[in-house]
């Protein structure tokens, strides 16, 4: 996480924090089959696919937004595994 001086930015970026970690957490409290599919869901899309072999070596305009949803979903994704872990510990 980056630490903004702009405190506007930096209100902007723990409020996406939270949401981020409260999706996690509905994500791994959902029941197993539903999980299941929306994690999958999440997977197939924390990669950016726009046909190139390495997604935005070559930059463009429009790559920053689509590699940020990409992270987002991959953030999502992890937080709701390592959510599923905790769980399973005794």
């Amino acid at each position: 996480m980056t630490h903004p001086t702009d405190p506007a930015l930096a209100a902007l970026e723990a409020r996406l924090v939270a949401q981020r970690r409260l999706l996690g957490r509905l994500v791994a409290a959902l029941q197993p089959d539903t999980r299941d599919q929306v994690m999958d869901w999440l997977g197939q899309r924390e990669s950016l696919r726009d046909g190139q072999e390495d997604p935005g070596a070559v930059p463009t305009e429009d790559v920053g937004p689509a590699l940020a949803i990409a992270d987002e979903f991959r953030m999502i994704l992890r937080l709701a595994q390592d959510r599923m872990h905790e769980e399973d510990r005794p």
